[in-house]
């Protein structure tokens, strides 16, 4: 408006001052008064504008930041905090600086009317939308920082419109699309940060009319193509950065030519080729080409072509040939990455006199064999600024020199895995004590683990697995409480694991498979509540029961226990395990039932509980577990039928039962009809299924008609059973009787007294104490008169047997005999309700001791003796014989007995049948057992064959006596009364 009026004023007063030269006077004064006016409320106005912008800005933001709390009406916004105003013009907005101030929302589009704005900071919030094209209206724009938000959409071509904007760092935010065109006009820019973000295209040729151009940070978006070779125009350059994109083709030559160049960073893209010899003749600073395609061989005077050099990266390339010595030259060195090429020959010992703060050849060809060949470890024990040394996965061999165990005490890592490096781990390694890392793993270390190694208090990452290394694990492993990493897999160490692992509450991973650790488990590693990863104890010799602490371990992923020696009923704590993944207790000797708590870990994918002794039938909770998808069950001893609930185990794909006591349907629906992922062979009594598994038909038809039966003719034939039945044995016990009585005309036989002929395989006491755990009281399941009875696993005839060792207590009176008279006894009888006698052994013991032991087939059922009268405190299920049991049991000992007295010849009278001398086989099968105190009867002349005790004394046990005399001319009539009896 001013102007409008000194222009209207003036052409006024051109027109007037011919005329009236006196009224040209009165009118420019009255004009300049107006003016004045004019220009007072046009400064007020400004005023209100910026203000209001401002204030603007705040109503836009979704949070409101407490940085903001000042921004209000009635203050001189002047002095708002962020907020620099102009000295030439008043109250004017020089520059907004609310960097890492909380703010939350949108840049909105009144930030354009700011027209004095030169710098605009509003980096490290969380600002978000797209920038508004209104920027491009700040034309005194020199400074604009949105970088760190979440900033989307494309970059505004107004921003070309920005002439003197010298600093755009757009850097971490969402951005997408090519780089705006418009940003060529920028003329002035000197830094231009569009790195972290997801920008396409190619990097623009226009870049070269940026002449001013210093630090240019393209890294980490999306762009592709070669990079121009224009760039080496750009004579003021001093930082590229180019770094992760899906760029490719070769490196320029022009950006080796570039004076003031100081950093080139290009790693992590498709870049082919060799590197031009004007980069590695040059001024460089830091080069970073690592993760690209590069390949060729490092110049013989690489040290000396590049005077300045720091950081030289060039892992994860195809280079070649050997480490040139001249590197030794580039004495500003402080880091070098040579690692994962293909360079080869020794590592020049000259190199250890650079001293860098990081030697990294890990991942080559590189070798020693001699102690020559080790000569650069020992100058590089005089840098005491060495922080990490990486030489795995090489061919490095020989003794490793005891120099390295004085590196720098500033030293953070050392990794020499993977190599063929043989000896004795240095006592002297506990002398780095900053060390965090240190992997000696996959090499050929012998020897113990140095007790030195637990004064590394800082340690986090240990791997020593897959060497030779013995001996029990150091106690003072407990010491290195920072730990998280540990793993001593495939070695030889033994002995239990120490206590004090407990100590190690930082522990995420720990692994100790395939060694010949024993013992119990320590419940302290079961406290590990860190361990999120991975235990593994699996393929030692672990025995004892799984302590129930193992529930303690609620974030594990992976747990590994199969393999060992241990036994017992699993616990029902492990379902506290909710985040397990992976749980095999496979190959152990647990027994009892399976949880049915396991099916509460909804995480569960793999569960292995094959090679156990597990018991029961397949809880019906495990079809619940729906993100299942390999169940291993087989070789145990799990009856009933497969549970239905499994066919709605979605994920399940694998799935193996084979060899249990299953009977009845298998299901028709999900898991089952997977032929190839379905095992379930050796359970003979499955039936159904789909057409292709080849099974026999349920008999569904006869057990419908069976269930249409009325109770009272179900009833009816029950009771006409137990009556015919009785008549039957009534009839059986009349028969016995009239024969016992008869004159026996059988022959005499001799009895051969070698019993370990070819159907019996010879069995030592080593063989019998590796199969019973050294006879350990977890495998103790019986006591009697003349010894004990042990439980125990042993290999016959190429498979995995399970027996029971009857060892005898020598010391006892009469347990020779008695051990004579079972093995002569058993020899002679063959019956499918008697228990089957494998072999003798009859030896001495690890102490020069006579040792005498039968081995016989195990009963799984045990003694009928436990199923009439179970304990009551019994954590057991109890189980209870039905009415048909019983006779099915009763009829099995009639047909042994009836076998012993009227098929043998000479007849035998067992004189201690009792409930804990009839076994329980499969299905119930009974079978008479313990042949102790037999009495093999004499021939038609009155001569007595054998004696199992003296003929004084009562036969027997008490309560279970047949009634009779107990002299031996009277023996004859023991059958009958023994019959009576039972």
């Amino acid at each position: 408006m001013m102007r409008a009026l000194l222009a209207l004023g003036q052409r006024t007063s051109e027109n007037s001052f011919k005329i009236f030269p006196v009224l040209k006077l009165l009118i420019l004064s009255h004009l300049l008064l107006l003016a004045s006016n004019s220009c007072a409320q046009a400064l007020l106005s400004t005023n209100e504008t910026d203000q209001d912008v401002l204030l603007a800005l705040k109503a836009g933001l979704s949070l409101q930041s407490d940085s903001l709390a000042s921004w209000e009406k009635g203050t001189d916004f002047c002095w708002w905090i962020g907020v620099i105003c102009s000295h030439r013009h008043k109250h004017r907005v020089l520059a907004l600086n609310l960097s890492s101030t909380g703010l939350v929302g949108s840049i909105g589009p009144s930030i354009g009317n700011l027209t004095h704005l030169r710098s605009l900071d509003l980096s490290c919030n969380l600002l978000n939308g797209e920038i508004p094209p209104q920027i491009g209206h700040l034309a005194h724009m020199s400074f604009l920082d949105l970088s760190n938000n979440s900033l989307q959409g494309e970059i505004p071509v107004t921003i070309g419109h920005l002439p003197w904007l010298s600093y755009l760092d757009l850097s971490n935010n969402s951005l997408r699309g090519e780089v705006a065109v418009g940003l060529r006009n920028c003329s002035h820019l000197v830094s231009i940060k569009l790195d972290l973000n997801h920008l396409t295209g190619g990097i623009p040729n226009w870049l070269v009319d940026l002449p001013m151009l210093e630090s240019m940070s393209l890294g980490k978006n999306n762009f592709t193509g070669v990079i121009p070779p224009s760039l080496g125009n750009l004579s003021s350059l001093q930082e590229v950065y180019l770094n992760d994109n899906h760029l490719c083709g070769p490196i320029p030559e022009g950006l080796g030519t570039l004076g003031s160049l100081n950093v080139l960073g290009l790693q992590v893209n498709h870049l082919s080729g060799s590197v031009p010899q004007t980069v590695f003749n040059s001024t460089l600073v830091h080069i970073g080409m690592q993760m690209n395609e590069l390949e060729g061989t490092l110049p013989t005077n690489l040290g000396s072509s590049l005077p300045k050099i720091k950081y030289l990266i060039l892992a994860e390339n195809h280079f070649k040939g050997p480490i040139p010595a001249s590197i030794a030259n580039a004495t500003t060195m402080r880091s070098i990455d040579l690692s994962g090429n293909n360079f080869t020959g020794i590592v020049p010992p000259e190199i250890g006199t650079l001293c860098p703060d990081y030697l990294l050849l890990n991942k080559n060809q590189l070798k020693a064999s001699s102690v020559q060949d080790w000569e650069f470890i020992t100058p590089l024990a005089n840098c005491t600024v060495l922080r990490g040394v990486t030489l795995q996965n090489n061919r490095f061999g020989g003794v490793i020199p005891s120099s390295i165990s004085n590196l720098s005490a500033q030293l953070g890592i050392l990794d020499i895995r993977f190599n063929e490096i043989s000896g004795r781990i240095p006592n002297g390694i506990g002398n780095l004590p900053k060390l965090f890392k240190l992997g000696l793993s996959g090499n050929q270390f012998t020897g113990h683990i140095p007790e030195s190694i637990g004064r590394l208090k800082l340690l986090q990452f240990l791997r020593l697995e897959n060497n030779k290394l013995s001996g029990a694990l150091p106690s003072s492993l407990g010491n290195l409480t920072q730990l998280q990493y540990l793993s001593v897999d495939n070695n030889s160490l033994e002995g239990p694991l120490p206590v004090n692992l407990g100590n190690l509450q930082q522990l995420i991973w720990a692994t100790f498979s395939n060694n010949v650790l024993s013992g119990p488990l320590p419940g302290e590693i079961f406290s590990l509540s860190s361990l999120s990863y991975i235990l593994d104890l699996s393929g030692n010799r672990f025995s004892n029961y799984l302590p129930s602490g193992v529930g303690r371990l609620t974030t594990l992923t992976y747990l590994y226990i199969h393999g060992n020696n241990l036994s017992g009923v699993l616990p029902d704590s492990l379902s506290n395990c909710q985040n397990l993944m992976e749980l095999r207790l496979d190959d152990n000797s647990f027994n009892g039932n399976i949880p049915t708590s396991i099916s509460k870990m909804r995480g569960l994918v793999l569960l292995n509980l094959t090679k156990n002794s597990l018991t029961g039938t397949i809880p019906q909770e495990l079809g619940f577990m729906n993100g299942m998808e390999e169940l291993y069950l087989a070789k145990n001893y799990l009856i009933g039928q497969i549970p239905g609930t499994m066919e709605s185990m979605a994920s399940l794909y694998r799935l193996d039962i084979s060899f249990n006591r299953l009977v009845g349907q298998v299901p028709k629906n999900g898991m089952f009809t997977n032929l190839t992922g379905l095992s379930f062979n050796g359970n003979a009594k499955l039936c159904g299924g789909i057409e292709e598994l080849n099974l026999p038909k349920c008999p569904t038809e006869s057990v419908e008609h069976d269930r249409r039966i009325p109770r009272v003719i179900r009833n009816a034939i029950a009771v006409i059973s137990i009556i015919i039945l009785a008549c039957f044995i009534v009839a059986l016990i009349f028969l016995f009787s009239k024969k016992a009585l008869r004159s026996p005309s059988a022959k005499t036989m001799t009895v051969d007294p070698s019993l370990l002929d070819g159907m019996y395989p010879r069995l030592s006491f080593s063989d019998l104490f590796q199969a019973t755990n050294g006879f350990s009281a977890d495998n103790l399941i019986g006591m009697g008169q003349y010894g004990s009875v042990y439980k125990g696993e042993i290999l016959l005839k190429d498979l995995v047997t399970t027996i029971a060792v009857k060892v005898f207590d020598l010391e006892q009176p009469g347990s020779s005999k008695s051990f004579l008279t079972e093995c002569k006894a058993l020899s002679k009888i063959r019956h499918r309700n008697l228990n089957r006698v494998i072999t003798c052994c009859s030896c001495s013991d690890l102490n020069q001791n006579d040792f005498k032991a039968l081995v016989l087939e195990f009963m799984f059922n045990g003694s009928l003796d436990k199923w009439l009268h179970p304990k009551v405190d019994s954590s057991y299920h109890v189980n209870v014989l039905t009415l048909l049991q019983r006779l099915n049991i009763a009829a099995d000992i009639a047909a042994a007995l009836d076998y012993l007295h009227n098929d043998c010849h000479p007849s035998i009278v067992h004189c201690d049948v009792k409930p804990r001398n009839i076994l329980l086989g499969e299905d119930l099968v009974a079978r008479v057992g313990d042949f102790g105190l037999t009495k093999i009867l004499t021939d038609p002349l009155g001569e007595q064959l054998i004696n199992s005790k003296s003929s004084m004394g009562i036969l027997g046990t008490i309560g279970y006596v047949a009634p009779g005399n107990q002299k031996p001319y009277m023996l004859f009539l023991q059958q009958s009364a023994q019959l009576m009896h039972f």
